[in-house]
C-alpha cells in the first residue's frame, strides 16, 4: 500500500513540476516577462515557482518603463508597481512607489501642517501664484494676506482677517492659498467649516469632542470658514463660539473668518435663537472678533458660475 501511495505522489510531483516548467517556458515567450526575469539573480528552477506573480509584475514593470506621468499610470494601484525582490534565494513581491508618486508626495508633504475639520472640500491645490488678480475688489484682501505671509514668521500674534462678501467671490480660496503657503514654510494651521464643525462636535460627544474643540481653540492659525451659515443655537453660540474667540483673543492667536455677512449682520444673526433674542451675547462675540481681525468686504464676480 505504501508503494502505491509513493508512486501516486511521485506521479503527482512529476506532473506538477512539468506544469511549472511548461507555464514558465510559455511565459518566457513574452518579451516583457523575459526582460523582467533577466534582471533577477535566480536560476530557472527557482523562478518557475513564481510564474503567475512574475507575469503580473512584468505587466506593471512594462507599464512603468513607458510611463511619463502619474496621470498615465495603468497599474492596478496608481503610482505603485508590484515587483519582485530576491531575498534569501527566494522571491518576495512588494509594491514599490514610482518616481512620479514620490515626487507628488514630496510636493504635497506640506499638507501635514494643515488640519481640516468639517465635511466641505479642502482646497489643497489653492496656490498664491494662481490667484485671480484682475479684479480691484480683491486687491485689499490679496495685499493683506501677502503681508501676513511676510510678517508671520517674525510675529506669531498678528491680527487675522474677517473677509465678508458675496457667494463665490473667492474668499475661502484666497485664505486657503495663504495657509497652504505658510504650511510650505512649516507653519501649522487648522481650517474649520463652521456649520459642519458644529454638527461634527455635537455628534462626537462620546468620542473625540474635546480633541476637536481643543485643536480649533489652540491651533497656531485658525480659519473659520462660512460663519453665519449655521443655524444658531444657544449651545453653538454660547458654549462653542464664544469661548473659542475669547481664548484666541486672550492668547493673541491669528484667526481668520469668511462669511457672506458683514460683522453687523453677523451680530444680528447670532442674536436670534429659538429661545429668543439676545443682542448682548451676540455683541460680546462680534466685539471679540473685531479684536481678533480686520474686517474687509470683498464684493466680486461669482467665480463658481
Amino acid at each position: 500500500m505504501k508503494a502505491i501511495k509513493d508512486s501516486v505522489k511521485n506521479l503527482y510531483d512529476k506532473d506538477y513540476t512539468e506544469d511549472l516548467r511548461r507555464n514558465y517556458d510559455e511565459a518566457l515567450k513574452n518579451s516583457n516577462f523575459k526582460d523582467l526575469v533577466s534582471h533577477l539573480k535566480l536560476n530557472k528552477e527557482q523562478l518557475r515557482n513564481y510564474t503567475s506573480s512574475l507575469e503580473r509584475s512584468s505587466i506593471e514593470y512594462h507599464h512603468c518603463q513607458n510611463c511619463k506621468s502619474i496621470l498615465e499610470c495603468k497599474n492596478e494601484i496608481e503610482g505603485l508597481a508590484y515587483l519582485p525582490i530576491v531575498k534569501n534565494d527566494a522571491l518576495v513581491f512588494k509594491y514599490k512607489k514610482c518616481k512620479y508618486l514620490k515626487k507628488l508626495e514630496e510636493e504635497n508633504s506640506y499638507l501635514k501642517n494643515i488640519n481640516v475639520i468639517g465635511a466641505s472640500v479642502y482646497l489643497k491645490d489653492a496656490k498664491m501664484k494662481d490667484i485671480f488678480t484682475n479684479d480691484k475688489n480683491r486687491f485689499k484682501v490679496i495685499s493683506s494676506i501677502k503681508q501676513f505671509i511676510d510678517d508671520y514668521p517674525k510675529d506669531k500674534h498678528l491680527k487675522g482677517l474677517y473677509v465678508c462678501g458675496n457667494f463665490g467671490s473667492g474668499k475661502t480660496y484666497l485664505l486657503t492659498a495663504m495657509l497652504n503657503e505658510l504650511a510650505k514654510k512649516n507653519f501649522k494651521s487648522t481650517i474649520i467649516f463652521w456649520p459642519d464643525f458644529l454638527r461634527e462636535l455635537k455628534a462626537s460627544f462620546q468620542n473625540d469632542y474635546n480633541e476637536k474643540y481643543e485643536l480649533a481653540k489652540k491651533t497656531p492659525i485658525l480659519l473659520i470658514d462660512d460663519i453665519g451659515a449655521e443655524v444658531i443655537t444657544p449651545w453653538g453660540r454660547d458654549e462653542i463660539l464664544c469661548p473659542l474667540v475669547q481664548y484666541r483673543m486672550e492668547q493673541k492667536l491669528p484667526t481668520f473668518f469668511t462669511s457672506n455677512l458683514n460683522l453687523e449682520q453677523l451680530k444680528e444673526h447670532l442674536s436670534v435663537t429659538r429661545d429668543g433674542i439676545d443682542v448682548i451675547k451676540a455683541s460680546r462675540i462680534t466685539e471679540r472678533i473685531k479684536q481678533l481681525t480686520l474686517e474687509i468686504e470683498m464684493i466680486s464676480k461669482n467665480l463658481r458660475d
